[in-house]
């Protein structure tokens, strides 16, 4: 073993003694009923082989002809109508037509079990589309894949267990709060389609997730986290790697980060200078993981990319290499440290490219919590960079920036700080005002489209000093606006000019009727009840 390929196997050691705090595991059960999709013939000879150990139904793709199949396989016949298959190992539901007309087809074969355990498709056409088909599912459009697939299909019967290799904190999610369309990007980076909207927040179907980990790369709260391992663990192991590497020698290590389901590569064949990581999933590590290398000491940091790679994964990927390079350029490091590789030629690859200049390596430990770790990363560049400009201007879309407030059209009517899910937006109790953390805000754009004055814009951004971005700005303040019955506060000015704009022609607020629109609510009911005038006003002031 050359000096490198042994002070890689230290490093590697390193990083594998950190304990890693085990997931929860998810449990599939399949009793072997299986469905059976595509032309007569094809799917009348896959039944034969299967009859003997799976129970079999066939859905032929064909219009109603006369045919036998092999004793104890139900057949039916799709006769033109759409199809739908949902569901997963164990449980997929079956359903012909739409409307009134739909037919579940599990039930009308068996009431008692209406759901297939597994689903074959000999189809030209996969039925389930996802880029990662649900388990359970086999797409057999040749011979080859057939022969694969009739081979494991017997392999699926009984109990399973899977990692649940997610976590979700739906406090954080700034998915939809009130109804309001926000951010979706775990739902399009999801190459299982394993989450869906339901109403305020996201929802994950723990038999569908097949742990791709990119939900959590591109979730901008950190309201959905990878769990296999943790991201706590993950950094530190990521850390160890590193220090190990460092104190065994000179040259800091070019970081390669690849696929598990790839071949194990062999380490004694790689160039000395190439440290490579092992991910669940490519996707499962994100920006706070690139930047926290950085920070440990790599000089490069290269994702291995397989040709099997969704393209989901991958343009939700782009967009995190891009805001990385973004970050790194404007502190004056070269972006390009940061880079994907082709995963056949990625050793040698991996070596070509600018790399970091020697940094103090970090020495912060893990966090569960992402913002954490990404402005802990982001913290220790920052202190060492050769350009320290403390605001960088990021392309739309990135988790970072700044809103601006109209102060001719706001209200203080609050409507934003009720949607602000990261709390980066505050009121001031008592006192009508609104203020703004700057590190806290992800750009979810909430507040914007919760504005019923248009007052809100948004500006993407690093706002990189720490006493900066922690500390509340002061957005717009007025003094408040108090009955001119009681005189209790109870408005702005500015929100009592808007409504009496607005309501200055209903009939209504004839006459003196606007005038009501100046009391507190216990003063505006009873007047209501009253019918006579306004009675002696208590000093006030008026709109």
């Amino acid at each position: 073993m050359s000096a490198g390929a042994e002070r890689r196997a230290q490093a590697l050691a390193a990083a594998a003694a950190v304990p890693v705090q085990p997931t929860d595991a998810v449990e599939l059960h399949s009793a072997g009923r299986v469905l059976i999709l595509g032309p007569l013939p094809a799917a009348l000879a896959a039944a034969a082989r299967l009859a003997p150990v799976l129970a079999c139904s066939v859905l032929a793709e064909d219009a109603l002809v006369a045919a036998t199949p092999p004793a104890g396989v139900a057949l039916y016949f799709r006769q033109g109508r759409t199809l739908q298959v949902e569901g997963h190992l164990g449980a997929f539901r079956v359903v012909l037509g739409r409307g009134d007309a739909a037919l579940d087809l599990g039930a009308l074969l068996e009431p008692a079990r209406p759901l297939f355990d597994l689903v074959l498709d000999l189809g030209a056409g996969a039925v389930c589309t996802q880029d990662w088909p649900p388990l359970g599912y086999r797409h057999a459009p040749d011979a080859a894949a057939l022969d694969a697939a009739l081979a494991e299909l017997p392999e699926l019967v009984g109990s399973f267990e899977k990692p649940r290799y997610f976590a979700y904190d739906a406090a954080l999610c700034v998915h939809g709060p009130k109804g309001l369309g926000g951010c979706r990007r775990c739902i399009d980076a999801c190459p299982a389609e394993a989450i869906i909207s339901v109403g305020e927040r996201v929802q994950v179907d723990p038999k569908l997730c097949q742990g791709g980990g990119v939900c959590a790369s591109v979730c901008p709260s950190g309201a959905m986290r990878y769990r296999y391992p943790r991201p706590a663990d993950a950094l530190e192991r990521l850390r160890r790697l590193l220090a190990a590497w460092l104190a065994a020698g000179d040259g800091r290590p070019v970081l390669l980060l690849y696929d598990a389901r790839a071949d194990q590569p062999d380490w004694n064949a790689w160039p000395d200078g190439v440290l490579p990581v092992e991910l669940e999933e490519i996707g499962s590590a994100g920006l706070e993981f690139w930047l926290g290398a950085f920070a440990f000491g790599a000089a490069r940091v290269c994702l291995a990319r397989g040709a099997a790679l969704p393209a989901r994964v991958a343009r939700a990927l782009d967009e995190q290499l891009d805001l990385g390079r973004a970050l790194l350029d404007g502190l004056g490091y070269p972006g390009d440290a940061l880079a994907w590789v082709a995963a056949a030629a990625a050793p040698a690859a991996a070596l070509t490219g600018p790399a970091m200049p020697p940094l103090p390596p970090a020495t912060y430990a893990g966090f569960d919590d992402k913002r954490s770790m990404l402005w802990a990363a982001i913290d220790h560049l920052y202190a060492h960079a050769p350009q320290r400009a403390e605001v960088l201007a990021l392309s739309a879309g990135a988790p970072f920036g700044r809103i601006a407030v109209d102060t001719q059209a706001c209200t203080l009517c609050m409507a934003c700080v009720s949607v602000c899910t990261p709390r980066a937006l505050g009121d001031g109790g008592d006192t009508p005002k609104l203020t703004f953390i700057e590190g806290a805000c992800v750009q979810c754009g909430l507040c914007e489209r919760a504005c019923p004055e248009h007052a809100i814009s948004r500006e993407p951004r690093l706002l990189v000093p720490f006493e900066r971005r922690r500390v509340p700005v002061l957005l717009h303040e007025e003094p408040p606006f108090c009955c001119v019955v009681c005189g209790k506060p109870f408005a702005t000015p500015a929100m009592i000019r808007t409504i009496t704009a607005k309501l200055a022609h209903h009939p209504m607020f004839a006459g003196d009727g606007l005038r009501r629109l100046q009391m507190c609510d216990e003063c505006r009911v009873k007047e209501l009840f009253r019918g006579e005038g306004l009675g002696r006003a208590a000093p006030g002031r008026d709109a």
